[in-house]
């Protein structure tokens, strides 16, 4: 806080006043909260927002190829979503990578169906900023009206939130 007014116009300030933005945005991301909608295009030139998955459970994953823990969480999040895909489980991806080709070579490799959004920002993602998102996995699942049911679940956690949500649908 002292860098800020000591040097109101620094990039540490700057800084400074970003995370504390993010902090305020992480704070009001809890459950039963309603999470803020976006609308952006994903890898695959299609809309993408909440609002297109109305009625179904959803997935917002932040994550990146070069994440290892994001990667070894991939096998739970893949396992689940063809459990219940059918069911109506979405994911939405949203990718840190730098490097689409890459994203894209890995999605396709690992058969991620659902939808990526994809900026080349790395870190500074705009949606990554928007929601205030410092570390991944960064997970949100949300209900059918895009409420938070959970955050941060991962292996079968995943799974039973999901089975859970889905049997309230």
């Amino acid at each position: 806080a002292q860098v800020k007014q000591d040097f109101p116009n620094s990039k540490a300030a700057a800084m400074l006043k970003r995370q504390e933005e993010a902090e305020k945005v992480r704070t009001a991301l809890t459950t039963g909260a309603t999470f803020p909608d976006f609308s952006e295009m994903s890898t695959d030139g299609k809309p993408l927002s909440i609002a297109n998955y109305k009625g179904k459970v959803v997935l917002i994953d932040f994550w990146a190829t070069w994440c290892g823990p994001c990667v070894g969480e991939l096998p739970n999040v893949i396992k689940t979503y063809e459990k219940h895909h059918k069911e109506g489980f979405e994911i939405i991806g949203i990718s840190l990578d730098k490097d689409q080709k890459k994203l894209d070579d890995f999605t396709k490799q690992k058969k991620m169906t659902w939808s990526q959004y994809f900026d080349g920002k790395g870190w500074e993602n705009k949606l990554a900023q928007k929601y205030g998102v410092n570390s991944i996995p960064a997970t949100y699942l949300l209900d059918g009206e895009g409420k938070i049911i959970a955050a941060n679940v991962r292996g079968e956690e995943l799974e039973a939130a999901v089975t859970a949500a889905l049997a309230k649908k």
